[in-house]
C-alpha cells in the first residue's frame, strides 16, 4: 500500500512537472526570433502581406500569445502534439518513427558507461594510489573535457575514412535490402561509433563518482568491521563497499539518463542518426514550432520517467531505504 501511495504521488508530481514543461517550452519557443510563417514565405518567395496574413491565420499565429497557450496545453493534456506543416504530418507520429533508434542509441551509451564507468571506478578505488589509479583517472579526465562533437568528428576520420573499420554515418546501410539478422548486425555496425561517444563523457562522470564514493565508504565503520572479523577483501569489495558506493551513482545515472535523450542532438547530427535530437534540430532550423514543443515535451516526459525508474531502483540498491 506504501509503495502504491508512493508511486501514485511520484506519478502526479511528474505530470504537474510535465505541464510546467511544456508551458515555459511555449513561451520560450515563442521568444525565439522567426516563425514557421517568414520561413515558409521565404522559401516560397511570397512576401505579398496577404498572403503571410493567411499563413498566420491557418497556423493560429494571428491571436494572442495566452490564446495560443491555452490552446496548445488543452491539445497537450488530450495527447494531442498538433501538426507539423513543414512535414505534412502529425508530431506525435513523426516523433515515434525517430523515437526507437534515439532510445537504442541512449539506451546502449547508457548502459556502456554505467558498465565501464563504475567497473573503472571500483578498479581505480581499490589501486587507489598507484599507476593504475592514475592512468584511470587522467583518462577519465581527458574524456571529460573532450568537446563530445570533437570526438565524433575523431571517430569518423580514424575509424571510417583512415582504417575503414566501422561505418560512420546513418541507422543502416542504404540500398542494402538486408532482412533478419543480417540487418541486426548491420544496425549494430553503425551503432557502434555513435554510442561508444555519447558513452564516453558519462563513462568519464560515473568512473570518477565511483572512485570518490568506495574511498568514503571504505573508511565507514562497518567495513572495519568486516576486516577485523575475517571477510574476504573481495566480499567486503563486492558487498559492502561497491553496493554502498553505487546509491550516488544510481542518482546521478537517473537523472542523467532523461537528459541524455535531448542531449543526444550533436551525435547524432554528426552521425547523421535518425533520431529524435537530430529531428529537433532540423525543426529548429526550420522553425516547425509545433514539431519542436512536441520533440521537447516527450524529452521531458521520459527525463520523468527514468527519475521514476530511479525511484525504484534505489531500493533495490540499498535496502535501507524505504518508500
Amino acid at each position: 500500500m506504501k509503495r502504491t501511495q508512493f508511486m501514485l504521488g511520484r506519478v502526479m508530481q511528474g505530470l504537474l512537472a510535465i505541464l510546467l514543461i511544456a508551458t515555459v517550452n511555449f513561451m520560450l519557443v515563442r521568444a525565439a526570433p522567426g516563425d514557421p510563417v517568414s520561413v515558409l514565405a521565404g522559401e516560397a518567395g511570397a512576401s505579398d502581406p496577404q498572403f503571410v496574413a493567411q499563413l498566420r491565420a491557418q497556423f493560429g499565429l494571428d491571436q494572442p500569445t495566452t490564446t495560443q497557450l491555452a490552446t496548445y496545453v488543452g491539445k497537450v493534456v488530450r495527447l494531442d502534439l498538433g501538426f507539423s506543416y513543414r512535414q505534412q504530418q502529425p508530431v506525435l507520429k513523426l516523433i515515434m518513427d525517430r523515437l526507437p533508434a534515439t532510445l537504442l542509441l541512449t539506451g546502449t551509451a547508457f548502459a556502456l558507461s554505467l558498465l565501464f564507468g563504475i567497473t573503472l571506478g571500483a578498479l581505480a578505488a581499490r589501486r587507489a594510489g598507484t599507476w593504475v589509479d592514475s592512468s584511470i583517472t587522467v583518462v577519465a579526465l581527458i574524456f571529460y573535457a573532450t568537446p563530445l562533437y570533437w570526438l565524433a568528428l575523431m571517430a569518423v576520420l580514424v575509424f571510417t575514412v583512415q582504417l575503414d573499420w566501422l561505418p560512420g554515418f546513418g541507422f543502416s546501410t542504404v540500398g542494402s535490402g538486408a532482412t533478419g539478422l543480417a540487418l541486426a548486425w548491420d544496425i549494430a555496425g553503425h551503432l557502434v561509433l555513435p554510442a561508444l561517444t555519447l558513452a564516453l563523457f558519462y563513462m568519464a562522470v560515473y568512473a570518477r563518482m565511483t572512485r570518490a564514493a568506495m574511498l568514503e565508504v571504505a573508511q565507514m565503520d562497518f567495513v572495519k568491521t568486516a576486516r577485523a572479523k575475517g571477510v574476504k577483501p573481495g566480499r567486503i569489495l563486492r558487498a559492502h563497499v561497491l553496493r554502498n558506493a553505487l546509491l550516488p551513482v544510481v542518482t546521478l545515472a537517473g537523472i542523467q539518463a532523461g537528459g541524455m535523450i535531448g542531449g543526444a542532438v550533436l551525435t547524432e547530427t554528426v552521425f547523421a542518426w535518425p533520431g529524435i535530437g537530430r529531428l529537433m534540430f532540423d525543426a529548429l532550423l526550420q522553425r516547425d514550432y509545433n514539431l519542436l514543443l512536441g520533440a521537447f515535451l516527450v524529452t521531458a516526459a521520459m527525463a520523468v520517467l527514468f527519475n521514476l525508474i530511479t525511484d525504484l531502483v534505489y531500493t533495490l540498491v540499498d535496502p535501507r531505504i524505504e518508500l
